[in-house]
């Protein structure tokens, strides 16, 4: 938790640098001054293609502040990179067929003996919706769009959330340490990323404040 909380300050610094817009929208802290869990939204167009290369196992190893005996320890955080999706859906009316058919249920000779109740289909989802609030079938037609449009909506804000869901999972695995990309071995001084095959040092100066490294490895993933 320690480690995470100084990778989450990393991150923070070269968002700083990269000047893009963000805000921590959630973060779990732990009595010994690490963090648990942190979540932080990024608001620019480059930050996805620019970190996706950070997402997966990272292991760290090193003596703890808390390690009295002087051990090396070896843990591992995660970390996931997903796109931030804004449902933008727009009901495209050449998509609906309409249906009528005269309204059931009480209202009297104006509902019943006039075909005012609506029925949309959507053609590509096969959704369907009715209405038959109003006596007015133009009424109900909006009604019916609305409602439509709204349970569309809903679909696709679940698929986006299922894709999001599905990416952070094969993002970070089992959180096993024989899945890591990345290794932090503090008594050497050495970041070594496995996909590349590279190891890098100064990593206590990254950590510090010091982040060319890290703008490096991002670098060679180019």
């Amino acid at each position: 938790m320690l480690f995470a909380n100084e990778m989450l300050s990393l991150y923070l610094s070269f968002a700083a640098r990269m000047r893009w817009p963000l805000r921590i929208e959630e973060q779990v802290v732990s009595d010994l001054g690490g963090i648990k869990f942190a979540k932080i939204i990024i608001n620019s167009p480059d930050a996805f293609s620019k970190l996706i290369q950070e997402a997966g196992v990272h292991r760290v190893q090193r003596v703890p502040k808390t390690e009295k005996s002087g051990r090396i320890h070896t843990s591992t955080i995660t970390v996931s990179v997903v796109p931030r999706s804004v449902v933008e859906f727009k009901l495209n009316e050449k998509d609906v067929v309409q249906q009528t058919k005269r309204s059931s249920g009480p209202g009297g000779q104006h509902v019943n003996k006039v075909e005012t109740a609506v029925r949309l289909t959507h053609k590509p989802t096969g959704v369907v919706v009715e209405c038959q609030e109003s006596r007015f079938q133009a009424d109900n037609r909006k009604i019916a769009l609305a409602n439509l449009s709204k349970k569309l909506k809903e679909m696709e804000m679940k698929r986006i959330t299922d894709e999001v869901t599905r990416l952070r999972k094969s993002q970070v695995g089992h959180a096993d340490r024989n899945e890591k990309i990345r290794t932090y071995n503090f008594p050497q001084d050495r970041i070594t990323d496995h996909r590349l095959g590279k190891s890098y040092h100064n990593l206590r100066g990254m950590l510090d404040g010091d982040i060319s490294v890290f703008e490096k490895i991002l670098q060679d993933f180019q």
